[in-house]
């Protein structure tokens, strides 16, 4: 498919989703049904990890202001909360690659894949209460990943944050130098493709099922993946076995 605001292919069990609207990367409608179609047309069975990057000097400024209008704003809220469904329903884990700003809808994409990567002059705000609304994505996610009176302060403050204190806040993996920024990508992608696809997609699920519900009941959805699933995969025995026999194993994805 011919995409005019993003770039996709996938190659290697890597997939890689490039925002590409030149200057800010600014989220319209238009943009967030080709991520969307792009989502859809994954084949989890035959990828590692799904990349998140941009092109320019702005990972991504937002939702198009353009489109809150009393016209537009039902589509506009269906098609990108829409992609954060699809994104929760993947197996496969996401890695961001923040080069710039990531503010508003840009910061919540970001902040929602399962690994971020950053440059050293990326910088993360949710500035929508200066306009008057609110990030319903930001909303849900920060007081789950960040302390809640911090969680409030960035949401009801709209303020933006460098890199090295989204790190602080665990909001971020790593920050590298700019210059470096290539180099730590690659070596991410190239740890994550080292490794079985299968299991990397059913541990992506234990976690999901660990952050849900009491202790409990998620150990035992854990515990029934891992043993009714995980451990009839030929993966998760050929790297036992290769363990015990001192061996690099041999992944079959599957």
């Amino acid at each position: 498919m011919d995409y005019q605001h993003i770039s996709f292919n996938v190659a290697s069990g890597v997939a890689r989703l490039t925002l590409d609207r030149p200057p800010l990367n600014v989220l319209n409608i238009a943009m967030m049904r080709e991520i969307n179609l792009a989502l859809d047309s994954l084949d989890q069975a035959t990828i590692k990890v799904l990349v998140l990057s941009a092109e320019g000097k702005a990972f991504s400024a937002g939702v198009d202001v353009t489109e809150h209008t009393a016209d537009k704003v039902g589509e506009m809220i269906e098609v990108f909360d829409g992609l954060f469904r699809r994104l929760e329903r993947l197996d496969v884990p996401t890695l961001a690659i923040v080069q710039g700003a990531a503010l508003g809808g840009g910061c919540e994409v970001a902040l929602f894949c399962d690994l971020v990567l950053a440059s050293d002059k990326a910088k993360f705000g949710q500035p929508e209460i200066k306009v008057g609304v609110l990030p319903p994505i930001a909303a849900v996610m920060l007081p789950r990943l960040v302390p809640h009176k911090k969680a409030l302060e960035l949401l009801l403050m709209g303020e933006t944050i460098d890199a090295a204190e989204a790190h602080r806040l665990g909001l971020v993996n790593r920050v590298v130098p700019a210059d470096q920024l290539q180099a730590a990508t690659d070596e991410m992608i190239g740890k994550l493709a080292a490794l079985s696809g299968v299991v990397l997609r059913m541990t992506r699920r234990a976690a999901r099922l660990g952050g849900q519900g009491a202790f409990g009941e998620a150990l035992e959805q854990v515990e029934s993946l891992y043993l009714d699933e995980l451990m009839k995969t030929h993966d998760a025995n050929e790297g036992l076995a290769a363990f015990l026999e001192k061996r690099p194993p041999v992944w079959k994805d599957q």
